[in-house]
């Protein structure tokens, strides 16, 4: 009797192996920059992933195809709990759940989001993927706060603005408020805009 695998096994094995690789290749760039390196290079990639450069170049096409496949394993962290905030709540507990559930998303995932913002002018495919995910928090943030209907266009404008990441990076990081802090101010300016006559 042959102790020799079938080549049914053998090719499962490889592609394991290559699924494998594949993930700790992506995982190594995620990891490179949650740790600060907004725009990893794939040697430092394939540095970090402990394999070789032309091992990151045979299992992805470019670096565009490992943000692909690093978009993916990050959407399954991406928080979707502004749709469930309960329209019946008050208008200031709605609001103060808003801004504490972007605050979630924005703190745990702020490299990621400083990595896509520095990349995604040059790369088509980040691109969409932000407008897609713009889209999804402004769907959220209407759901949530349906108020803004009856608001003038540029009003809802600004409160979706006010809402946003790049808002929240400019508040944290650019005047060096702590989060508890920029949350505060963010509740307290979106009572202004949503209520004034």
């Amino acid at each position: 009797m042959s102790d020799s695998l079938s080549p049914a096994t053998k090719v499962d094995g490889r592609r394991l192996r290559s699924d494998r690789s594949r993930q700790v290749i992506v995982e190594a760039m995620l990891q490179l920059i949650d740790g600060g390196n907004l725009v990893p290079t794939a040697q430092q990639v394939a540095d970090h992933a402990k394999v070789g450069i032309r091992s990151v170049f045979r299992h992805f096409e470019d670096m565009e195809a490992i943000f692909a496949t690093a978009d993916e394993l990050w959407r399954k962290d991406f928080v979707d709990n502004i749709s469930d905030i309960d329209i019946k709540l008050p208008l200031k507990q709605r609001i103060a759940q808003v801004v504490s559930s972007l605050a979630q998303l924005y703190e745990s995932n702020t490299n990621i989001l400083k990595s896509t913002a520095t990349r995604r002018w040059r790369s088509a495919f980040l691109k969409q993927n932000y407008a897609k995910y713009q889209s999804r928090i402004r769907n959220d943030i209407r759901q949530a706060l349906p108020e803004l209907e009856q608001l003038p266009q540029p009003r809802q404008e600004a409160i979706i603005g006010t809402l946003s990441f790049e808002y929240w990076d400019r508040l944290r990081d650019h005047q060096s408020n702590s989060a508890e802090d920029t949350a505060a101010m963010l509740i307290d300016l979106l009572e202004i805009l949503v209520t004034a006559a």
